[in-house]
């Protein structure tokens, strides 16, 4: 429990520093586009699949329950709801994430360890800014726009079962899913989304930082990293949900 505490101190205090390095000069777009093209671009691929399988799955076992009750033409909003408000922000945070906060981890351990880290503060550099800020705030913008395009990946996904095993009409599946589903349903997931996004990048960021030890122990630190990302998404997921519910 001691340790918990001192991480989470830890890790409150590294965002609260890293967040005020972004409103202070100066503003640099480089090191800030690089994360967004190592988080962003390089995580599209794994995306869409992850997606596509996953309005596939809901579709499939959503059908299957409102067979029950007569209900199968309403598969469409059922998975555009479940992928907007939890799936595709979920699926997102922690398969992407995982990925992410495994090489932000990697990344500035490595630093640690060649002692890049102490040379950036030896010649007065500001490696906040540097190294975490500019995660951070990637992170926050590539995490929404991954959900977004998960989403409707998924939907097409849901559509394509729908339509080819359970032959529903696909101009009742995207009217019903335009009548039923809502903005605010979107904008949930959204939110959701730039959340994890920021604790990924934050626990990625801490581990790396306050990593000890060798290249060895790379890997335990790594892995503790991804763990930590699991356990930290699924809480903050919880909370968010009573959160909209509650407005």
């Amino acid at each position: 429990m001691k340790r918990f505490f001192g991480d989470l101190g830890g890790g409150v205090l590294l965002a609260g520093q890293a967040g005020w390095e972004a409103f202070l000069p100066p503003y640099r777009l480089g090191p800030l586009m690089t994360q967004v093209y190592a988080m962003g671009i390089r995580s599209l691929e794994l995306t869409l699949v992850a997606g596509l399988f996953a309005g596939m799955v809901v579709a499939l076992q959503g059908a299957h329950e409102l067979a029950r009750f007569g209900a199968t033409l309403y598969i469409g909003p059922a998975v555009a709801r479940s992928i907007a408000r939890e799936a595709g922000p979920l699926m997102v945070a922690l398969l992407v994430g995982g990925k992410v906060a495994a090489g932000i981890t990697a990344e500035l351990g490595a630093m640690r360890v060649t002692e890049q880290v102490e040379a950036l503060r030896a010649i007065g550099g500001n490696y906040l800014k540097l190294l975490v800020t500019s995660r951070l705030l990637a992170a926050v913008l590539v995490f929404p726009i991954l959900t977004v395009i998960a989403d409707v990946v998924g939907v097409i996904g849901g559509l394509l079962v729908a339509v080819f095993q359970f032959s529903l009409d696909s101009r009742l599946y995207w009217n019903t899913i335009a009548e039923l589903v809502t903005v605010q349903d979107y904008l949930g997931g959204i939110a959701k989304a730039a959340v994890f996004g920021f604790l990924v990048a934050l626990i990625g960021c801490y581990r790396g930082l306050t990593f000890t030890g060798g290249a060895a122990e790379l890997g335990h630190a790594t892995t503790g990293a991804v763990v930590g990302i699991g356990i930290a998404v699924l809480a903050a997921n919880y909370l968010m949900t009573q959160l909209i519910f509650l407005l």
